[in-house]
C-alpha cells in the first residue's frame, strides 16, 4: 500500500496542550501508512525528545523562545521574523529550498496559527486540513470573517462541542457543515496513571491546608493572574489554603512579580515546568482551572482521571468535560466566580463529597484508540 505524505506544520514544540497533544497522536500512529514531515518554525521544546523516530522534523530557526526584547536578543529575533514573514510571502521558497520541491497528499495545519502557512501553499492538489484547539470567537483578532477564511480547508477538525457549533453557525451550505469534524484529543489514560505514582521532586505539600494546583502554559489566556488575585483576598478574609502553579510561558515574569507585588510568595508557588506534573495533581486538594478562554481543556481529563476536587471557569469545552457539572463545580467566567469556587472548597469540607462519588463511576466519551483512529479516518479519507 502506497504511504500517503503528510506535511504538518506547527510553531514549536513547547510545552502546551496543542503540542502535547500532536505529539502524543503522533507516537500512536502506524507507521507503515504514512510518510510525515513535521516543519517547525522553532526547533525548540519539551516534546522534541517525545516525537517518533520515523518521523522528519524539518526547522526554520533552531534554539529557544525569545520573549524579551534585550539589546543582545534582538538581532536574532528581528533575523527569526523578517525569515519567516519572507516564507510566507514568497511561499515558494520555503517549499523548493527548506522542503526540497517534495510533493505532499495532505498539508496539516496543527495549530489555528498556520492557517495562512498551509491555505498559501503553492501546492495547489493536496488535501489541506486544520485542527482547531481554541474557542476562536474568544481569540483577540479572529472576527467572524478571520474565522471564515478557515472554510477554505478540506477538512476543520474542532475538539469541543461548543467550537463544533460555532463553525457551524458560521457555515453557509451544506458543503462547508460537512468540512468540520468534531473529534476529542487523544489522550493516554494509562501513561497519567503510572506517571502519578513517581515521586513528587521539590516542593512540600502543607497537610495542614488545602493546596489547589492549576497546570498550564503561562500566558494571559490562563487567568492565573486573577488565581492569585483571588488567592490574596481569600487569605486577607482569614481563608488559610496555598497556591501551586505549574508550567512555564512568556507570561512567567510577569505572574512572578504579581506574585511578590501581592504579597503571597510565601503561599503561592510558580513551578516551572516539569514533563511530569501528574504527582502534584495526586498529592494537591483541589485543581483549579481559571482560564479566561479555552478549546477543550485537556487538563480536566487528566484531574478527572485522578479523580481530583475541580473547580473549572464556565469556558468552551467545560460542560462537556465536567458532564455540566456533574464532575466538578464550574463557576462563572471571572474573579468573583473563581472567588466564590474557592471560598466554597475551603469553607465546606463537605461541598466535594458528591462529586467525587461520582468521579469514582465515571466514564469518559472518548478514549486515545478512538481519538487516534478517528484522526487517522480524517487522513485516510481526504
Amino acid at each position: 500500500m502506497k504511504k500517503k505524505k503528510i506535511l504538518i506544520r506547527i510553531g514549536s514544540l513547547r510545552h502546551g496542550g496543542a503540542e502535547k497533544v500532536l505529539v502524543t497522536f503522533l507516537k500512536n500512529l502506524p507507521q507503515d501508512k504514512y510518510e510525515i514531515d513535521l516543519l517547525l518554525n522553532l526547533y525548540s521544546g519539551k516534546y522534541l525528545k517525545d516525537v517518533p523516530e520515523w518521523i522528519n522534523i524539518i526547522y526554520l530557526n533552531k534554539g529557544e523562545m525569545i520573549t524579551t526584547n534585550r539589546v543582545q536578543d534582538i538581532p536574532k529575533k528581528a533575523f527569526r521574523v523578517v525569515y519567516q514573514n519572507l516564507l510566507n510571502q514568497f511561499p515558494g521558497l520555503l517549499y523548493n529550498g527548506k522542503l526540497k520541491g517534495r510533493k505532499y497528499d495532505i498539508e496539516f495545519a496543527a495549530i489555528h496559527g498556520m492557517r495562512d502557512e498551509i491555505l498559501n501553499s503553492p501546492l495547489r492538489a493536496s488535501k489541506k486540513i486544520v485542527w482547531i484547539h481554541n474557542d476562536l470567537s474568544k481569540v483577540k483578532g479572529y472576527s467572524e470573517v478571520e474565522i471564515r477564511k478557515f472554510f477554505g480547508f478540506d477538512r476543520i477538525m474542532v475538539i469541543s462541542e461548543k467550537i463544533e457549533q460555532l463553525f457551524k453557525d458560521l457555515a453557509q451550505n451544506e458543503t462547508e457543515k460537512n468540512k468540520i469534524v468534531k473529534i476529542y484529543n487523544p489522550l493516554d489514560t494509562e501513561e497519567i496513571l503510572t506517571k502519578a505514582e513517581k515521586n513528587v521532586i521539590n516542593y512540600k505539600f502543607d497537610v495542614k491546608v488545602p493546596t489547589f494546583i492549576s497546570v498550564g502554559t503561562v500566558f494571559p489566556q490562563k487567568g492565573f493572574d486573577r488565581l492569585l488575585k483571588v488567592h490574596k483576598k481569600l487569605l486577607d478574609e482569614g481563608f488559610q489554603h496555598k497556591i501551586l502553579i505549574v508550567g512555564d510561558g512568556y507570561d512567567f515574569e510577569n505572574i512572578k512579580r504579581l506574585k511578590t507585588e501581592l504579597n503571597v510568595d510565601e503561599t503561592a508557588t510558580l513551578y516551572g515546568f516539569t514533563d511530569n506534573p501528574y504527582p502534584y495533581f495526586k498529592k494537591a486538594d483541589f485543581y483549579i482551572l481559571s482560564s479566561r478562554y479555552e478549546g477543550f481543556p485537556t487538563v480536566l481529563f487528566e484531574a478527572i482521571t485522578l479523580k481530583k476536587k475541580i473547580i473549572a471557569t464556565d469556558v468552551s469545552g467545560v460542560r462537556e468535560m465536567l458532564k455540566d457539572g456533574q464532575l466538578g463545580l464550574i463557576v462563572e467566567n471571572s474573579e468573583t466566580g473563581i472567588y466564590d469556587g474557592m471560598k466554597k472548597a475551603i469553607s465546606d469540607q463537605n461541598f466535594f463529597q458528591p462529586y467525587i462519588s461520582r468521579l469514582e463511576n465515571a466514564e469518559m466519551p472518548f478514549s486515545l484508540e478512538k481519538s487516534v483512529t478517528a484522526i487517522s479516518a480524517v487522513l485516510d479519507e481526504v
